[in-house]
């Protein structure tokens, strides 16, 4: 079997979508012998692969794509030579990349920065990174920390704009939100948005959750 992830790190249904989010700097491919239980089985061939700053789930995926066909090639070769030995893993530093639903996609603005910037890529193209402007859902496509507090403004709330940006408060740094699709309309860049609508400098982005409870 073909596993998307350095295990025993990422066993599940969505390991390459968990790395992103979690912010690892790099994944990889493992090849294994099957077992009972979800990608417990000994492994036999891994091969590491650097994850980068602008990295998303689903260009992860097409850099992996061509690694695991490639590794499972050289599985199968070492195999009918007698020269692969199975490695049990340990299951003690086993860490899980469950599905992933589509709710789990709302972004929860009270976050840091970083790990809201993470979420947005490992998200994409699926489920999407969503929050809410009022009424309108937005997917985020593209957003990076900035190394400006956001501490004094509620989370969610679009403090600035910059040429590039709409800058948004989270738990901590400000996020700089390079690439939306508001409701209704198309995947545009920040830049696009701010040349056809007001300033929306004051909106408060938010979730259900959020949208109930105190500034």
């Amino acid at each position: 079997n073909v596993h998307g992830s350095l295990l025993p790190k990422y066993r599940g249904a969505a390991p390459i979508q968990w790395a992103v989010i979690n912010g690892e700097r790099e994944t990889g491919i493992t090849t294994m012998l099957m077992d009972e239980s979800l990608d417990t089985g000994a492994m036999l061939l891994q091969e590491r692969v650097p994850i980068t700053p602008e990295e998303t789930a689903g260009s992860l995926a097409d850099t992996l794509a061509p690694v695991g066909g490639a590794l499972l090639a050289e599985t199968i070769r070492q195999l009918k030579a007698g020269s692969l030995v199975p490695q049990p893993q340990d299951h003690a530093k086993a860490t899980m990349a469950p599905i992933l639903k589509k709710e789990d996609g709302l972004i929860d603005w009270r976050l840091p920065a970083t790990g809201i910037a993470n979420r947005v890529r490992g998200l994409s193209p699926w489920p999407g990174a969503y929050t809410y402007a009022g009424q309108d859902r937005w997917l985020l496509w593209r957003a990076s920390a900035t190394d400006v507090s956001s501490i004094h403004a509620p989370p969610g709330t679009i403090v600035a704009v910059r040429t590039d940006a709409l800058l948004a408060a989270t738990g901590d740094l400000l996020l700089a939100i390079t690439e939306f699709q508001p409701a209704n309309s198309r995947r545009m860049t920040a830049m696009q948005f701010l040349a056809g609508h007001a300033s929306p400098v004051g909106t408060r982005l938010s979730s259900p959750v959020q949208a109930d409870s105190p500034a």
